[in-house]
């Protein structure tokens, strides 16, 4: 059921996956989660991979510069549907009523400096964090914001600005709402904070077919206090139906429309930030499969490498591995590949020869010419089975 409601029940494209193919993606989650981390393919793209295969890879921006689209901190920093920019107008206001430390200082340091760049994106168009840049000196630490980023990360979060990435560099542009967003999404009345919260918490409980409160608080970066009385509503009103799961601590709701299906015939790498894994948890509790992301433990410390994807076959998390694009010798490296412990003898040809097809596939939509397996226990296999899958 939450692999279905995932979109992991939908069958491939046949052919290179479009548009209708990532709003059926988006529709199903509703949230793609956006990250910097580079070292295979930037993490809001294996989302679509995972569900479509291979596919234009222009897919998101795209429909961010048409306006099907926009970035915003709904699980993190988020691509969302422009029709949804109702339900996130509370978090907005409340950015308004709590500003940061940064903000108040900047506001008593330099009265009306924000309204100042608020003014200049609106005179020259969608702006980047260089071009109004205040710093002198080298940049700190990751975080070390000057004026300005400050001014437009919180015109950003208050809804003032919206924005889209740059496919150069990755950076974010900073932009007016009404050039990026539909008037009719923003001409939506502005629900109450209630409602908008509930509105959130069914598309929450959509996207996982059965789950807790705090799943579905979380899946919004609401707090699961907050979520509590308004599920109560929702089940009330007969939007979500209370069920007991076998080995679950807490009470769950399904939401009623969740399909059941009789099978799953996914098999695909599936990214440390997409939905179906977000939460450690869930993941542990749904599927058994205990997951760490290790790019901040130190190389001496890692279990099984820096940018570990979990493998889904059927409805298991089966294995992992380890994966870097080296663009400039055309080569997906694969550090480390595993099979999860409770996986039998008998089982691990067949998930070598799927971990080679999706490796292979994913080689060819990277424009990368070899694959390169280093060690784990399901290398040898893996090795072998590439042997039918050459990336060309």
């Amino acid at each position: 059921m939450a692999l279905a409601a995932q979109g992991f029940c939908d069958p491939r494209p046949a052919g290179s996956g479009d548009r209708r193919h990532l709003r059926r993606v988006v529709d199903r989650v509703g949230v793609i989660q956006i990250d910097s981390v580079n070292v295979f393919v930037r993490s809001q793209e294996m989302p679509l991979f995972a569900r479509l295969g291979e596919h234009r890879r222009d897919l998101i921006p795209a429909a961010t510069a048409d306006g099907e689209l926009f970035e915003f901190w709904a699980h993190e920093a988020s691509h969302v549907r422009t029709q949804d920019h109702y339900l996130y107008r509370w978090k907005m206001a409340r950015g308004e009523e709590l500003a940061w430390r940064d903000v108040r200082e900047l506001n008593k340091r330099k009265p009306g400096f924000i309204d100042e760049i608020e003014d200049r994106v609106r005179a020259e168009g969608g702006l980047v964090a260089g071009e109004v840049s205040t710093r002198v000196g080298p940049k700190g630490s990751w975080w070390d914001w000057d004026e300005g980023k400050v001014a437009l990360e919180w015109l950003f979060w208050t809804g003032r600005l919206t924005a889209r990435r740059r496919m150069t560099d990755f950076a974010r542009v900073y932009d007016l709402p009404e050039r990026l967003i539909p008037a009719e999404h923003l001409q939506r009345p502005t629900p109450t904070e209630a409602d908008a919260r509930k509105g959130l918490l069914l598309q929450a409980a959509r996207a996982m077919g059965v789950a807790t409160v705090r799943d579905m608080a979380v899946y919004h970066r609401q707090k699961p206090k907050d979520a509590r009385p308004l599920v109560a509503e929702l089940v009330e009103a007969g939007s979500l139906e209370p069920v007991t799961v076998e080995g679950w601590r807490d009470e769950a709701y399904r939401f009623p429309e969740a399909e059941v299906p009789r099978r799953v015939r996914a098999a695909t790498f599936v990214s440390p930030f997409d939905s179906i894994c977000w939460e450690r948890d869930r993941l542990e509790r749904v599927f058994g499969m205990h997951y760490r992301i290790e790019i901040y433990t130190p190389a001496p410390k890692r279990e099984y490498g820096y940018y570990v994807l979990p493998f889904l076959m059927g409805d298991r998390f089966v294995g992992r591995a380890d994966l870097k694009a080296d663009r400039h010798a055309a080569t997906l490296m694969v550090p480390g590949i595993y099979a999860e412990a409770d996986i039998a003898p008998a089982q691990r040809g067949p998930i070598a020869e799927a971990m080679a097809g999706e490796l292979t596939a994913m080689a060819r939509w990277l424009g990368l010419e070899r694959i390169e397996v280093g060690r784990g226990d399901m290398a040898t296999a893996v090795r072998a089975a590439l042997v039918s899958h050459p990336p060309d």
